[in-house]
């Protein structure tokens, strides 16, 4: 029987969501592809740097090519600290982009690694604010229950640095994450193949975030169908519980008795 999802809603902040697949704004050709991949993908978050928008311009706003039934997760990217992820999450909201806010707080310009200790501090002013605050983060068990004490909705723990497509590099400490974490894991940034996405969703994690990896795909749409598609696939596999692994010998699926009438 085909996995239903409208069973199985994810929920953060309150708010139900169908689709487990988060997508991006970054990165395209053409900011016209973003609807497509939206429609492609299914899914209904999607995430935008504030420092791109200005609702302002008539034209050339990407604002104006998110389609209006996604849910809008605006994020802090370009934030060296604390203070100015919160400034910059205050300003989005003034700017009519909701209350959801992805924390970004990167001062490392060469490995653009999350500052754990500025990303728990910025979660718990705004949490305080109302905001519903998913914290972009190394996968690291301490800084998660910080951030789960702050007051976050969810965490993102990185599968590999952000932008490469290397794929699920933390697998291991993300397992942990997903053992141990009481709030969502949306796996973010390093993925960068839908068999990734479908790993880290077999995991337990209970959604991804995928931008580079469409936006720099030969066909952006095709590629964000074949993610919407995986995701949905690992869940199903997650909620079904994959069978135990041997780690010895075999063990066949088919009776070895009963050859051609043997008794």
């Amino acid at each position: 029987m085909e996995h239903d999802n409208n069973n199985d809603p994810l929920v953060i902040g309150g708010s139900v969501l169908q689709s487990r697949l988060f997508v991006g704004t970054g990165k395209y050709g053409s900011d016209a592809v973003i609807p497509e991949v939206c429609r492609a993908s299914g899914s209904q978050v999607i995430t935008v740097a504030l420092r791109r928008v200005d609702m302002r311009a008539a034209t050339g706003n990407v604002m104006q090519h998110i389609p209006k039934h996604m849910r809008l997760l605006p994020n802090t990217s370009g934030a060296r600290d604390a203070e100015e992820a919160v400034r910059i999450a205050r300003l989005a909201r003034a700017a009519g982009c909701g209350n959801w806010i992805k924390i970004e707080v990167i001062s490392d310009s060469r490995y653009l690694l999350p500052d754990g200790y500025q990303t728990a501090r910025a979660t718990e002013i705004l949490a305080k604010e109302g905001f519903v605050v998913l914290p972009y983060m190394n996968p690291d068990l301490y800084v998660a229950r910080d951030l789960e004490n702050a007051g976050a909705a969810a965490v993102m723990p990185l599968g590999a640095p952000i932008g490469t497509n290397r794929g699920l590099r933390t697998k291991e400490m993300i397992g942990i994450l997903i053992e141990e974490i009481g709030v969502p894991i949306v796996v973010d940034a390093g993925i960068g193949r839908p068999s990734e996405a479908c790993e880290a969703m077999e995991m337990g994690a209970d959604a991804c975030l995928v931008n580079t990896a469409i936006a720099t795909a030969g066909d952006p749409v095709a590629m964000a169908m074949a993610f919407g598609a995986a995701v949905r696939a690992g869940r199903q596999a997650f909620l079904a519980k994959a069978g135990p692994v041997l780690c010895g010998g075999a063990d066949a699926s088919s009776p070895l008795t009963g050859f051609l009438g043997e008794a």
